[in-house]
């Protein structure tokens, strides 16, 4: 029986906070890494030439070559904007991928925020904003939708059937399957019309996180390895979900790891038995019926053993500092300052949190591999002096004071 591969993939970067001392604030508001190796100039050009360039380049020669092969991409506001200033190319580059038709852009919110868990409002705006920036960039309106971090609960399963989404993804999560397969097409429980499709994290995880692990029992995978792994799950399991972040290619994996090579001879191997196909999220969700209802209470997301909010909401950093930027919104959006505003909504990305994150043991390497900072506390002290700057700001905005762009 033939196997379906969706292989979606997601973009991100964020306006990281520079080290902003209680000495700025009510001084300097400008509170985003301008300068030195871990300014976001800098990140996004050394990203878009190790991961971004040479991953639309295969990407591009597989969608000339294969007629079977397809994928879907995830592309947030917050890193259009850079891009845009920076690397506008690399732009270029995804409105090829996405003009053959054979590549579908996901709805998100634009500032890759948690806004769902503490503001419903702010959330809807976000995800109008990420759309409308896809219409005027791509020419396409998305059909499926991914929240940040893939975190997913039934209460969004049923914001996003209401708001005529045909699909949301998340995380393949066995605590929410019991008995269940990944790698089948389901029915949030309570909607009517939307599917769930579910990550097949184990086989995701093999390229994203131990492809270049010389430890990892599997180690080196190849094409032929990873199709027969595929190939040989149970018959009628034909819906292979492999999410994982863009950056996979060449900057989480690195080029000697033969993480291209991999990449671009994955079409080919698979496609070798008669019937495999690659499909966007959108054309499986046309092609495959749900087979169950699934019921989600819980928020689940892709991270760490735990699968929930904690590595961005689990100690009293990450909690006390989501809270403070969230009581502000009234007050920032009565402003109608357009640069408070936006300060404040890129405050609101979920990285700064993750940045907090004092789960070390199992976890702690990939919470450091991704942050700039020393320590979560540096992350902790530079976005707390950065919220105060904001909130004096606020205060000079309701006494009349006027803001400086």
């Amino acid at each position: 029986m033939s196997r379906t591969i969706c292989l979606y993939l997601h973009v991100h970067q964020p306006y990281r906070v520079r080290g902003y001392t209680i000495f700025d604030a009510g001084v300097d508001s400008n509170y985003w890494f301008s300068d030195g190796l871990a300014s976001n100039e800098y990140i996004i050009r050394k990203v878009a030439e190790k991961s971004y360039r040479p991953t639309n380049a295969v990407l591009k020669d597989l969608l000339m070559h294969y007629k079977d092969f397809s994928l879907s991409l995830s592309i947030t506001g917050t890193l259009l904007e850079q891009l845009q200033k920076w690397a506008p190319d690399v732009i270029d580059d995804f409105k090829t991928l996405v003009a053959t038709g054979r590549v579908e852009i996901l709805a998100e919110t634009f500032y890759h925020s948690l806004a769902f868990f503490y503001s419903r409002d702010e959330f809807e705006r976000q995800v109008d904003m990420h759309k409308q920036k896809i219409q005027d960039v791509f020419g396409v309106t998305p059909g499926v939708l991914r929240n940040t971090e893939l975190s997913y609960n039934d209460d969004l399963a049923v914001w996003a059937d209401q708001a005529g989404y045909k699909g949301i993804i998340t995380e393949g999560w066995p605590a929410i399957l019991d008995w269940r397969s990944p790698n089948f097409m389901y029915r949030p429980v309570n909607t009517k019309n939307i599917r769930l499709l579910l990550k097949n994290y184990k086989l995701s995880d093999d390229i994203a996180f131990r492809f270049g692990d010389r430890n990892c029992r599997e180690w080196p995978l190849t094409t032929e390895k990873y199709c027969h792994w595929i190939n040989s799950l149970p018959l009628d399991q034909q819906l292979i979900n492999l999410f994982m972040d863009y950056e996979t290619f060449g900057e989480h994996q690195w080029e000697d790891s033969g993480i291209f090579d991999f990449l671009r001879q994955l079409p080919a191997e698979f496609l070798k038995t008669d019937g495999n196909k690659f499909m966007t999220l959108s054309q499986a969700i046309d092609t495959y019926q749900p087979v169950d209802v699934l019921h989600t209470p819980r928020t689940i997301t892709w991270a760490d053993s735990e699968r929930d909010l904690t590595a961005w909401l689990g100690n009293a950093m990450q909690t006390e500092t989501v809270k403070q930027i969230y009581e502000t919104e009234k007050q920032v959006l009565a402003s109608k300052d357009k640069t408070l505003i936006e300060d404040w909504r890129r405050l609101q990305t979920s990285d700064h949190f993750y940045y907090m994150c004092t789960k070390w043991f199992n976890d702690g390497d990939v919470h450091a591999y991704f942050s700039p900072y020393g320590s979560p506390y540096d992350a902790f002290m530079y976005y707390s002096n950065a919220l105060k700057d904001l909130q004096l700001r606020l205060l000079r905005t309701s006494q009349g004071g006027k803001e400086q762009a």
